[in-house]
């Protein structure tokens, strides 16, 4: 069979032959395929049937002749416009910032590009950006993304600016959840990946591995259905940390140890760079015709007001030149009666942003004069009428409510305050952030007012960082529990979100996980030994994401940290039933003041406290977790009688054991239905939803 394949397979070396590969698979011929693979993973062959590559010939029965071009469209040689996708921490702004260097861009600290707080202390890449470095003559736009699966709306949104994307995939790690997700958006697109298999200076990585990690890439390719097109994937071997990149093994290699031997390598991304100019295609237009850029991103100048990015699709631009902003609404186009004239243009250039006279077709960048067009729209020539079309973001899967917060201990910290505020900044996030949704909200059973916001979102650690971006801001607020976003079904049944999970722990560990994973509605996939050393075992779950809130802590107790558990959204589907109960009851306050420690000394046998010696505290607050399935109401408030007679006592000295202090992350995973998270600039506390404890009691009979 293989020498079979050969012979149909005869072409230049270094690629894949997957056309062949792709069309019999799909006529059933599972041995032709195993063979396929094999051939091009250990001998690389490439797949052209005698043609050159890029010669646009195929054999007659597996892929038709290219349309005819639009002769309007030209296209833009001197510009490459990608994008880099991955999984989370699977290396995209380590190899940014590499590929700057290498393009003599000045990188002032390493991961350069999240320049967020938030992004730096996480060590993810949270809001995706843009910027461009000149390699031979040609101007590289680079658009760095998130990894994470919370923040994959953001992924989506900005692959209508680029024509192509490296994928990168940890070479010991493989596709992981999020891989799944990203490669599926790129190739519904058209895009054709490039592939770089990062971190291959790792000890465990082999090119045994290597070949391992290719072929289930090529699988989840075929699996997406991909085209004969995409499924001829270029592969790159690399390590963004050393800075080196090759297009084979043993180049790879080579380069690692001239790094380690002390040379200063000044070609390390060179590969690379050529790739991107080979493999990306360049951008299409008409010059000629009305200007035209769908809006992608959203920044605030503190003197220029809203900056919008885009890529130009059409036209030109210049500073003076008048537009207006279009917009889709039920498949409808209309006009948002937004006009303005254009008063900067703006390019990102390495770490440095430029002002530019004029900017053509192809170009990405942002412009100011529109303050109230956002994302999705299309900034057009006034003579156009048809909105560029959008893409299509995936929906939210959990939903918090936001409101006023209320508590006896309310405006001591923060400065904003008011419903007003709250929702003037919820709507400004809702407006730059496409995967955000917003509505009013009713609370404790009243009417939807000004003074709470229901919040939709991709998930807990995308609205967690909205929370913590907030406080940071000056405001104080009240968040409700998070909750799934439900669906009904064509059948009138409700319908719940999805999610496949995957996680890698020590093979101790395995037990414990199945089972809690059972008690959450997940079932088990696939078990099957993770790539590497150490006896770790991979498990493939489907669970409902209402499982999943508040799993992250329990599962980093329970594999002691070393766990490792990725999260990608699948699809809606039935609802599972009801959860088993998780979480044990309340320690409530009922009373107003300081804790003391003689009072808090004798609550520690009833179970876990979250607060210390002097911590402010109010009726209706919770101050730990009780060791039984009840609440219970207790004062941790109680001084000690002083007298001037001794006792036996009088010299008892106070030991507390440290409390368990709730971080924002672990009181949204924490709180329960009937609770509520207390958030202000410097405190994160959890409260009954209704303080009076007999109103409390009353609701709880009705």
């Amino acid at each position: 069979m293989l020498s079979v394949i050969r012979h149909a397979c005869r072409g230049s070396v270094g690629h894949v032959a997957p056309m062949c590969a792709a069309r019999w698979a799909q006529v059933g011929s599972e041995e032709v395929v195993s063979s396929m693979r094999t051939m091009k993973l250990r001998e690389g062959v490439n797949a052209s049937f005698g043609m050159s590559r890029g010669s646009g010939l195929c054999m007659r029965g597996f892929s038709s002749l290219p349309e005819p071009a639009d002769p309007e469209l030209a296209e833009i040689h001197e510009t490459r416009n990608f994008a880099i996708i991955a999984h989370v921490d699977h290396g995209k702004t380590t190899m940014l910032d590499k590929l700057m260097t290498q393009c003599n861009e000045a990188v002032s600290e390493e991961r350069a590009m999240d320049s967020n707080d938030l992004e730096r202390e996480r060590g993810i890449t949270i809001q995706s950006k843009y910027t461009s470095f000149k390699w031979k003559g040609l101007t590289l736009n680079a658009v760095d993304t998130p990894g994470h699966a919370d923040f994959g709306g953001e992924v989506e949104r900005v692959l209508s600016m680029v024509d192509g994307c490296l994928l990168l995939v940890d070479a010991l790690e493989g596709p992981l959840a999020q891989t799944k997700f990203v490669v599926s958006k790129a190739l519904a697109r058209g895009l054709k990946p490039l592939l770089v298999l990062n971190k291959i200076d790792r000890p465990s990585v082999t090119e045994e591995r290597c070949i391992e990690v290719e072929q289930n890439l090529f699988d989840l390719f075929v699996k997406l259905d991909a085209t004969d097109e995409q499924l001829d994937f270029t592969t790159l071997y690399a390590s963004a940390r050393e800075g080196i990149a090759a297009t084979s093994w043993d180049k790879a290699q080579d380069l690692l140890k001239r790094k380690a031997g002390g040379e200063v390598l000044v070609d390390g991304m060179a590969d690379l760079l050529d790739a991107v100019v080979e493999s990306v295609p360049p951008p299409k237009g008409n010059a000629k015709d009305e200007f035209r850029m769908l809006v992608t991103m959203i920044e605030r100048d503190a003197f220029m007001g809203r900056l919008l990015t885009g890529r130009i699709t059409s036209g030109s631009i210049k500073v003076g030149d008048r537009v207006k902003a279009l917009t889709c609404e039920g498949g409808e186009a209309r006009d948002k009666d937004v006009e303005g004239r254009i008063t900067k243009i703006f390019s990102r250039h390495g770490m440095a942003r430029f002002i530019l006279e004029d900017a053509k077709v192809g170009d990405i960048v942002s412009i100011a004069g529109l303050p109230s067009a956002t994302v999705s729209d299309t900034i057009c020539a006034l003579t156009v009428d048809t909105p560029l079309p959008a893409s299509p973001i995936d929906p939210p899967t959990i939903k918090m409510t936001f409101g006023v917060n209320d508590s006896p201990l309310a405006g001591r910290e923060g400065t904003q305050l008011t419903g007003s505020k709250l929702g003037d900044r919820l709507k400004a996030e809702a407006e730059s952030n496409v995967s955000i949704s917003l509505q009013a909200a009713a609370v404790s059973g009243r009417k939807a007012s000004g003074d709470a916001y229901e919040v939709q979102g991709r998930g807990e650690l995308q609205l967690g960082v909205l929370i913590e971006t907030m406080r940071r801001e000056g405001f104080e607020m009240s968040v409700s529990p998070p909750a799934v976003v439900y669906q009904e079904g064509e059948d009138g049944k409700k319908k719940e979100p999805i999610e496949e999970v995957m996680i890698q722990v020590e093979e101790r560990d395995v037990g414990g996980i199945i089972e809690q994973m059972s008690s959450r509605k997940g079932e088990l996939l696939d078990m099957a030994p993770a790539a590497g050393e150490g006896g770790r075992t991979k498990l493939i779950f489907e669970c409902p994401s209402r499982g999943l809130i508040g799993y992250d802590s329990q599962f980093a107790t329970t594999t002691s940290g070393s766990g490792i558990m990725t999260r990608s959204f699948l699809r809606y589907d039935t609802m599972k039933g009801p959860l088993d109960n998780i979480r044990k009851g309340s320690m409530i306050s009922m009373a107003l003041g300081p804790c003391t420690g003689y009072s808090l000394m004798a609550l520690e046998p009833r179970g876990t406290l979250f607060v210390e010696h002097n911590t402010e505290v109010y009726p209706g607050m919770i101050i730990g977790e009780h060791s039984k399935a009840s609440d219970i109401e207790l004062n941790p408030c109680k001084e000690k009688k002083l007298s001037n007679v001794r006792n036996k006592g009088s010299e008892e000295q106070v030991r507390l054991t440290p409390p368990r202090k709730m971080t924002l992350e672990d009181a949204i995973g924490y709180v329960a239905s009937d609770e509520i998270i207390e958030v202000t600039p410097s405190t994160v506390r959890l409260r009954k939803r209704i303080l009076d404890a007999t109103a409390r009691k009353r609701t709880g009979k009705d």
